[in-house]
């Protein structure tokens, strides 16, 4: 801001905020106030400016000088309301008001966002990962009771999704027989689970701009999908061969489905209710945290696949699928508990 306020000489003054007397003419207020508000802008166009910035001492001399301009603003509200001198205060404590109270972006590097950032972000909105989990797992569980009742019906309702056509067909993977040791198909498999895990996690995210109402389908989704395979699987007798396939790695896995779940909700909730920022403002902020939710989820959705892809192949017995599954579990939430904390600190 390059234009002065006024002819004033370039230095602070008491002003009508700053403890001197009332003046009681437009004349007086101006003469007092001028120079400090000269002194503001000047201080402001610096602060925009790339080539000369403000120093420590100016950046506080700032903040006193902003605080004066308000409060000059609201006595000349009252008493000259319709003096140009009112609107040249408007626009300049409306320059000056971002300087001194706009938010600083901390940029974190890799190591601290693997650190403590994503961890914080996951939990530091611990609702919506508790909404997204009983979207997830409400149908997940009231399907599979359904489905283990009525398994004829399911069958029917299962060719809805590749995922669980098969296992309605009769057709299901025996942990024993269907063994996979080879290097090369191991690494395709891996690689083929992942990207389908990741699709599905950051579909859950994206749902967020539709308002979280396609993360909310989503999550229900992939419930009544997991729920009807469970649900056949036992009926069928195959429920232990189906606990040794999918606990290794689907204890992680669905927890990073829920946290992309809870994601997509925040997003969606800061446009809907944005509360008393502004739309935009709320969307930036929650978009922002919602993305460092999904592709910290996206990421470690890489074991997963290496765990589907390499351990699950093996034919692990029972007790090891579970020690697995439930170590990567208990190890991802422990941390989430643990860094996230830590990260609430910064």
């Amino acid at each position: 801001m390059s234009a002065q306020i006024g002819t004033g000489p370039m230095m602070a003054s008491q002003g009508v905020g700053g403890g001197g007397r009332a003046p009681g003419t437009l004349g007086e207020f101006v003469a007092v106030g001028e120079p400090g508000w000269n002194r503001a802008a000047d201080l402001a166009g610096r602060a925009r400016g790339r080539v000369q910035r403000l120093n420590a001492a100016e950046v506080r001399e700032l903040g006193r000088l902003y605080r004066q301009v308000v409060a000059d603003l609201a006595y000349a509200r009252q008493r000259f309301a319709s003096d140009p001198v009112t609107v040249k205060l408007e626009s300049l404590a409306r320059d000056v008001r971002p300087l001194v109270y706009g938010s600083v972006v901390q940029r974190d590097s890799m190591i601290r966002f693997v650190a403590t950032g994503y961890w914080r972000r996951v939990a530091e909105r611990p609702v919506f990962l508790v909404v997204a989990a009983v979207l997830l797992f409400a149908p997940m569980v009231g399907v599979g009771f359904w489905t283990h009742g009525s398994p004829d019906r399911a069958a029917q309702v299962a060719q809805v999704s590749e995922l669980s056509a098969g296992v309605g067909e009769g057709g299901f993977r025996d942990p024993d027989t269907d063994k996979v040791t080879d290097t090369g198909t191991n690494a395709g498999f891996s690689a083929s689970i992942f990207t389908n895990n990741a699709r599905v996690a950051l579909v859950a995210y994206a749902g967020g701009v539709t308002g979280g109402v396609v993360t909310i389908i989503s999550l229900m989704f992939n419930g009544l999908v997991i729920g009807l395979v469970a649900g056949l699987a036992v009926s069928s007798g195959n429920g232990v061969a189906l606990w040794r396939l999918i606990i290794p790695h689907g204890v992680l896995e669905l927890s990073l489905i829920v946290v992309s779940g809870a994601a997509g909700l925040r997003t969606g909730w800061a446009l809907l209710r944005p509360g008393h920022r502004s739309r935009v403002e709320a969307l930036a902020t929650e978009g922002r945290a919602g993305i460092e939710m999904a592709l910290g989820s996206a990421l470690l959705l890489v074991p997963t696949g290496l765990v589907e892809g390499f351990v699950t192949p093996r034919g692990l017995s029972l007790g090891p699928a579970l020690a697995v599954g439930g170590g990567l579990g208990v190890l991802y939430w422990s941390l989430v508990w643990w860094r996230g904390r830590l990260g609430g600190d910064r």
